[in-house]
């Protein structure tokens, strides 16, 4: 990551500390009433090709030790009435702010990805990782409304990691790998202003 890039990230956060911090409280304190601990779901997820992390959000499923994989319509009934509000809004995501702090990831840029399919699409993602993976991006705001659509259509986890293979990662790659092409501030800001526009809607 560019020492730019870096000061950039850790810029915006100081900017809208003001607000995330009361809400990530909030939402906290709404999650630890209304569904329990566990309050944060870990997984662990690719920031290069070689390089995982764990990525956080809050939970807004209940626990299964078995779980892997996207989530398709094959988990829609272990997702918690909290928990769809917060996915609708994007609000479970809001742990990932201690991502970018630690240089896991940055605010804008690819989503990174679960280690089976950097292992199984190798090339693929050694192009679209050569940028650090974000909360939001390109791909995220274009395609994520799709991919939702998709995956809810399956019945199970095997549907959902065929859809996922099928008809996400390629076009998300190519969103990606445009926004890489074209990647500068001021685009990184456009984008993260669109993220808020549209999580300020719903």
């Amino acid at each position: 990551m560019k020492v730019s890039e870096r000061v950039f990230d850790l810029a915006v956060l100081v900017v809208l500390a003001p607000v995330l911090l009361p809400l990530v409280a909030i939402v906290a304190l709404v999650l630890l009433v209304g569904q329990g601990r566990p309050i944060l779901f870990g997984q662990t997820r690719m920031r290069g090709v070689a390089e995982p992390f764990t990525l956080w959000k809050f939970r807004t499923m209940r626990p299964d030790p078995g779980d892997a994989g996207v989530s398709g319509g094959d988990k829609a009934d272990r997702i918690t009435a909290v928990g769809r509000v917060l996915r609708k809004t994007r609000l479970d995501e809001l742990p990932q702010a201690w991502n970018v702090l630690r240089g896991d990831i940055r605010l804008v840029g690819p989503r990174p990805p679960l280690p089976v399919y950097v292992a199984d699409y190798p090339d693929l993602y050694r192009q679209v990782l050569q940028s650090r993976p974000g909360i939001t991006g390109l791909a995220t705001l274009v395609y994520h409304g799709a991919e939702e659509r998709i995956l809810a259509d399956c019945a199970t986890a095997e549907d959902t990691d065929a859809a996922y293979r099928r008809r996400c990662i390629p076009r998300k790659a190519r969103l990606d790998l445009i926004h890489q092409a074209n990647r500068s501030a001021c685009y990184d800001l456009v984008l993260l202003a669109r993220t808020a526009a549209r999580v300020l809607r719903r």
